[in-house]
């Protein structure tokens, strides 16, 4: 058992988007604040506001942040159905932060009212003029240690924005499947693109691991959560389609989801791909020990959201509107877990329990003390 349960403790769920957008000018989480450069912005962020919301928990002796999954979502904005496994959401950004370090003036962003993107897309210009050596060599770092999933990631947005928000089955077909030339040529013709995806990241990132390291300071532990499953429409699936389900023109076979119950007669069809385990196990499920590298990295522990899939999880034919004709198909979660436990020894994982639990699904999470 993780040694963080060795003894009870009590938390609170709330996810980043629930945080007040602005800076209140007492220490009540009810009044509406007005005192933020960035009040037109009206998602929570990682600026002063989480870190409040750390000295609240500190304050009531909670000692659990959960949040939901903290990836770039499409734009439904499901943080259950994002566009990388990796990548985290730029809306949590805090301009607040960025003026703080001189990066970015409260003129400069007064007069640029399109979106958040545009407002870092501007500090990206200022970075290499205005931040200090150390914050250069900063980014230099991040991009070299993530390149694993982020050069991919930057390139794929940047191609998703040339191709106007397309998915990337939609691309044309030297994009879509990835030829060499093709894509060397785009990096070179989105380089500044590139570059901006690329320090949004390093920022998203930098500011997460400052409040990981605040709640720390407070005793407050970081609760994430996986989806088990990644978007069809994902940098994971572009990047890596032998790893999926998919057939020779790298369409999905079937999709996700679970079966007819109680709630719902038609079952729940969420339309994800399925991985290829043989595909997965044959290289010693390198993308799912990647993915949980950088999980661990932002949490003390992690939710594994529909557990019951490392199981065995419900296969629906893609052409199937419901998930009535699905079947349950064998999943390796023990070799799996097997090695996520021998690459991360002291991570902490949690199962989430909903669903059909069988014996079976149990018989694992106990292997595993989960």
């Amino acid at each position: 058992m993780s040694q963080l349960f060795e003894r009870r403790r009590a938390g609170v769920l709330c996810h980043i988007t629930s945080l007040p957008a602005s800076k209140n000018n007492d220490n009540s989480f009810t009044k509406q604040a007005s005192d933020s450069v960035v009040a037109d912005f009206q998602s929570g962020d990682l600026g002063q506001e989480s870190r409040r919301f750390v000295d609240f928990l500190y304050d009531i002796g909670a000692t659990v942040w959960q949040t939901l999954p903290l990836n770039m979502p499409h734009a439904d904005g499901s943080p259950y159905q994002c566009l990388s496994a990796h990548a985290g959401n730029p809306e949590f950004i805090s301009l607040d932060v960025l003026v703080g370090l001189g990066w970015l003036t409260t003129a400069e962003l007064q007069t640029t009212t399109v979106d958040k993107q545009s407002v870092i897309n501007k500090v990206f210009i200022n970075f290499y003029q205005l931040a200090e050596q150390q914050s250069q060599q900063d980014f230099a770092q991040f991009c070299n240690e993530q390149a694993f999933w982020l050069d991919d990631f930057a390139l794929f947005l940047a191609l998703r924005e040339r191709f106007h928000q397309s998915g990337w089955n939609a691309w044309p077909a030297e994009y879509k499947n990835r030829d060499a030339l093709a894509l060397k040529s785009a990096e070179t013709l989105l380089a500044q693109e590139i570059g901006a995806i690329k320090f949004t990241q390093f920022l998203f990132f930098s500011q997460w691991l400052a409040l990981k390291a605040y709640s720390a300071s407070k005793g407050v532990y970081l609760f994430g959560d996986i989806p088990i499953f990644v978007s069809y429409d994902s940098a994971d699936v572009w990047a890596m389609p032998h790893l999926f389900k998919l057939d020779a023109d790298k369409n999905m076979t079937v999709v996700a989801g679970v079966p007819p119950d109680y709630f719902c007669a038609t079952g729940q069809r969420w339309g994800n791909p399925h991985y290829n385990w043989e595909a997965m196990q044959a290289d010693g499920f390198a993308w799912w020990l990647a993915r949980m590298q950088t999980q661990n990295t932002l949490f003390d522990m992690v939710r594994i959201d529909h557990f019951r899939g490392l199981e065995s999880a419900w296969e629906i034919p893609v052409t199937d509107e419901t998930a009535m004709n699905g079947q349950w198909v064998q999943a390796p979660g023990h070799a799996l877990l097997d090695a996520i436990q021998q690459r991360f020894p002291q991570m902490t994982l949690i199962a989430e329990d909903l669903g059909v639990i069988t014996a079976e699904v149990n018989a694992l999470r106990e292997a595993f003390a989960l």
